[in-house]
């Protein structure tokens, strides 16, 4: 039986990218949590005035993959202790956050964070939340990688975290 976990990190198409490649993940669908308005577009996503963050909502069998192992991915691909950025992308749709399905996986994130917190020198201000209704992105941001891995941002942005995912979780990665 699968589980569902939502998480954000800057740039929807890079957490969506790691995270398409991770053994037990069955699938990664770029999204938008946490804002006011229904329905949102990528357009009103960027320029703030929904409030809501890039997400990827991540159906995974733990079976082959815990929730622990995802987190571990997730807080070495990007960097949780910059508020509403990662890199260049600047803006609250960019935050850091982690959205859990089940008051177990709020345990096992809490844990995951503090543990992490010992990685970094600055605190950690990733979101932590209950998840809420996730919009799914415009058909144009799915899969957005694969569609267009020489696209710059893909070169320049995206090949590193995989690097990252390949370099530090080679059992968890697939090709």
């Amino acid at each position: 039986m699968t589980q569902t976990i939502t998480l954000a990190g800057g740039c929807f198409w890079c957490i969506e990218a790691v995270y398409q490649r991770i053994q037990g993940v069955e699938r990664a669908v770029s999204g938008y949590m946490g804002g006011h308005r229904a329905h949102p577009s990528y357009e009103q996503v960027c320029t703030g005035v929904s409030g809501h963050a890039e997400v990827v909502r991540i159906d995974y069998d733990p079976q082959q993959i815990s929730l622990s192992e995802l987190l571990d991915v997730f807080f070495t691909i990007h960097d949780p202790t910059t508020l509403n950025r990662q890199g260049n992308d600047v803006g609250s749709q960019y935050r850091s956050g982690i959205y859990w399905h089940s008051p177990e996986q709020e345990a096992d994130v809490r844990a995951a964070l503090a543990r992490w917190q010992a990685h970094f020198a600055r605190p950690i201000v990733t979101e932590l939340l209950p998840a809420s209704t996730f919009w799914p992105a415009e058909t144009g941001h799915q899969d957005y990688f694969n569609q267009h891995p020489a696209q710059p941002y893909c070169v320049a942005i995206i090949a590193p975290k995989l690097r990252k995912l390949y370099e530090h979780f080679p059992e968890q990665a697939r090709i």
